[in-house]
């Protein structure tokens, strides 16, 4: 009956030996990640006790900038959730290319928000390519690929991948997307050209997308295995900016842990069970 207050209790603290001490805003993340994370640096350390890990934290700077980035789960994969990838393939992406002739043109335009090391934006990259090409009108398009993580971002615009991360991708694409580089794998510049990285935070309020974006207006966004991560509040307000920034019509692909949470949304609904994809209402 005294774990629960006793753990609040303990996550005040952190949060407060964060932000007080460090500047480091941490409590829009949900409460047992947050302990899990603190878990796990306790452990790295030794099996350091609590209190004397909060004192830890309250006074390095070090050791509050490594916790923040131990709550940047930055894992992804190349067609991570092959149902989802596949209903892209076979439904989305062909009705939204359709759309886009009727508009005379108008590029179509994706952003992978959470986007990690880049293999989920090079994955859709892959599939409107070959879409695209075996169209018979010329037709654009474009993907913003963003994330708060440095070096994430820089190891997806570097493009270069280990033989073991491209285990998902098919050998048509394999032979066609990458080039080989040694053990590594490297994107070709044909899907380099269509695909853009840059830093952004979601949790920022007074933007509503990447200002590389200029208005936003997307055809298809996805943000995987991150919403969760997040306190009920700052998930909501992650889905009112990307229902904002979804066109008319649009898609929105998420992760299978989160769809309880999106499906409350009431600016989005299933389009296809039981897969994570949805549509602006």
């Amino acid at each position: 009956m005294r774990k629960e207050p006793q753990n609040s209790l303990q996550l005040e603290a952190l949060i407060q030996n964060m932000e007080q001490g460090h500047g480091l805003a941490v409590s829009e993340y949900e409460g047992s990640f947050l302990r899990q994370t603190m878990d796990r640096r306790r452990a790295e350390a030794g099996g350091m006790p609590v209190e004397a890990y909060l004192e830890c934290l309250a006074g390095s700077r070090a050791e509050a900038e490594a916790f923040c980035r131990a709550l940047r789960v930055g894992y992804s994969e190349f067609f991570r959730n092959p149902l989802t990838f596949a209903l892209l393939e076979q439904h989305v992406l062909p009705a939204l290319i359709a759309e886009k002739r009727k508009a005379e043109g108008r590029e179509l335009r994706v952003w992978s928000a959470g986007c990690a090391a880049g293999q989920e934006a090079w994955s859709v990259a892959m599939l409107l390519d070959e879409l695209y090409g075996t169209d018979e009108v010329a037709l654009d398009y474009r993907i913003f690929a963003t994330d708060v993580s440095g070096p994430d971002l820089s190891y997806a615009r570097d493009g270069i991948y280990t033989a073991a991360s491209v285990g998902n991708i098919r050998l048509k694409h394999l032979q066609t997307y990458f080039s080989k580089q040694g053990d590594a794998y490297a994107i070709v510049p044909r899907l380099r050209a269509r695909v853009d990285f840059f830093h952004y935070d979601l949790l920022d309020e007074h933007t509503s997308s990447p200002a590389e974006s200029l208005y936003g207006d997307f055809d298809l966004i996805l943000c995987c295995n991150l919403l969760f991560y997040y306190r009920p509040e700052i998930r909501r307000r992650i889905l009112d900016k990307i229902g904002d920034t979804l066109a008319p019509g649009g898609y929105f692909v998420t992760g299978e842990a989160e769809k309880g949470i999106v499906s409350e949304h009431e600016g989005l609904y299933e389009v296809a069970l039981p897969m994570t994809v949805f549509k602006k209402r």
